[in-house]
């Protein structure tokens, strides 16, 4: 599943968390000359014009350094921001010292000289100032989401705590509760993540705002993860709207499309993905998915010889595509791309088993036992497995250990007939016959269930439509009909719940309900 931002996005985040402020800075001029001059530059800097506001504070610099003297700490951090701001980051840092320098306690100071430091990716150095910046002052909560970014980015499981505390701290802050809310779905927590996002777009925000996009996303990311797919699907049309040409988005959107058997509707998206990422391998391996579930196989064949050329030694593409090939029924293509899948991942069941299926079919009895074996031995949990295991046993006439497959495929699946019509096959062989006998009576018993289960499906079905036409006295016959093929049939007992309750009859309407709960 394919669930990720986009290093735009990511990178974008990141400097937003970590944009140096000057609005609260206080000033404290030596003269008003200085203090004319730097209101000028301050006022370049709040106007977005970060170039002139360097250009004013270098030579506001240049005059107190002729004179011999130096300038406030607060205007020599005004002055690292905008050179912040226009990317000049070294010389960023050095203002920044030297205004640390001039008043060592400003917390707020060592917090933007490590912002400084993070944005140079010098995550030792950020995170020593951000440190000093908490030990100054504690409860300062930006200096703790960006300790926990620069801990972040460094794979430290510490972040999270600092992404807490922060959160704690400034509990209205919702760049905050992002980045918080996005640490706890890293951190597999998913559950407290979705609390935390849904609480940011809780307010009226504007839909617009790069952050309620990004948290509408992180949402439906979370979402995704936690299986609720259709929760996911309206959040990520929203974020396709603002980030129209966002293949990532395209891509979980398609594949949450397509989970939620939308599967056509996907197809749009995960084509314009493939176009606009056509690099990238999810985009053609879910595009391929989507045109499985569509029975385009031909179309799904393309997609993912186009991800094998991109990811030539990822074992799931050639498992995908030995499927694709598998159901056009290309056995002589299929089996080597499902080999090459058992060869690169020997630890998954899923290629030994399809090829066990596939030897089978092609006669080669040998192969499909091994390959059987094979997959069994590392998912044994696999009724249909042990079934074939023990129809291509009887094959190669060992019937011993066809006997013992059958059993077992009858252990993990009872309901199913066919392993029990192929053992009394075997037992007949083995001169067994009370034993084929009974399996052969279990195996009818089993085939009139499934047929009554499916004429119960039938009449239910046809009495849902009676029901929404208003026809009450016909939509009772046919679930009744229904419950006289299965009485176990829950969807009958609640259909006719429903009859009843039209009908005013309270009493015969409960009585049903609690028959459809006995059997759930």
């Amino acid at each position: 599943m394919m669930q990720r931002w986009s290093r735009p996005v990511a990178l974008t985040m990141l400097v937003t968390a970590l944009t140096l402020s000057s609005e609260h800075v206080v000033f404290a001029y030596q003269s008003s000359d200085i203090a004319s001059r730097a209101d000028r530059a301050l006022a370049y800097q709040r106007a977005g014009e970060p170039e002139k506001a360097v250009a004013a504070y270098a030579a506001l610099d240049a005059t107190t350094k002729a004179q011999h003297k130096a300038l406030p700490a607060s205007i020599l951090a005004n002055y690292a921001r905008a050179l912040a701001a226009t990317g000049r980051l070294d010389e960023a840092a050095a203002e920044m010292k030297a205004a640390t320098a001039a008043d060592p306690r400003n917390a707020t100071f060592e917090d933007d000289l490590g912002s400084i430091y993070a944005r140079q990716q010098q995550w030792s150095d950020a995170r020593l100032h951000f440190a000093a910046a908490i030990h100054q002052s504690p409860a300062l909560a930006t200096a703790h989401l960006h300790l926990g970014l620069a801990l972040q980015a460094q794979g430290d499981a510490g972040a999270l705590a600092e992404f807490a505390r922060a959160a704690k701290l400034a509990p209205r802050n919702d760049v905050i509760a992002f980045e918080y809310g996005k640490a706890l779905a890293s951190a597999g927590q998913d559950a407290q993540a979705i609390g935390v996002l849904e609480a940011i777009l809780a307010e009226q925000r504007d839909p617009a705002d790069p952050l309620t996009v990004n948290t509408r996303y992180a949402l439906a990311l979370a979402f995704q993860r936690s299986g609720k797919m259709r929760d996911s699907i309206p959040l990520l049309r929203t974020v396709l709207a603002a980030r129209p040409d966002d293949a990532p988005v395209m891509i979980n959107l398609g594949m949450a499309l397509s989970q939620t058997q939308q599967t056509a509707e996907a197809l749009p998206f995960l084509q314009r993905a493939v176009v606009l990422a056509p690099g990238d391998v999810v985009a053609h391996q879910d595009l391929a998915a989507a045109l499985v579930q569509l029975n385009q196989f031909t179309d799904a064949v393309v997609e993912l010889k186009a991800s094998l050329a991109l990811a030539p030694d990822l074992a799931q593409l050639h498992y995908d595509l030995g499927f694709a090939y598998k159901m056009q029924d290309d056995a002589a293509h299929a089996i080597p791309e499902l080999e090459a899948a058992e060869r690169l991942d020997p630890k998954q069941a899923e290629a030994p088993y399809l090829l066990g299926v596939l030897y089978m079919q092609t006669a080669h009895y040998e192969d499909a036992a091994r390959e059987l074996r094979t997959s069994l031995a590392l998912n044994a949990q696999n009724g249909d497995g042990w079934a074939t295991l023990g129809s291509v046993y009887s094959k190669l006439g060992q019937l011993p250990e066809a006997t013992e497959a059958l059993e077992e495929a009858i252990k993990q699946s009872p309901q199913q007939a066919d392993p029990r019509l192929t053992l009394a096959g075997v037992l007949m062989k083995q001169n067994r016959t009370a034993e084929a006998v009974e399996q052969r009576k279990q195996a009818a018993i089993l085939m009139k269930q499934k047929m009554n289960r499916q004429r119960a499906e039938v009449a239910t079905h046809s009495g849902e439509s009676l029901l929404k036409s208003g026809d009450l006295a016909a939509a009772g016959v046919q679930f009744n009909d229904a419950l006289g093929y299965d009485s176990s049939y829950v969807d009958a007992h609640l259909g006719l719940a429903k009859v009843y309750t039209l009908q005013g009859k309270k009493v015969e309407a409960e009585l049903e309900r609690r028959k459809a709960d006995s059997v759930k």
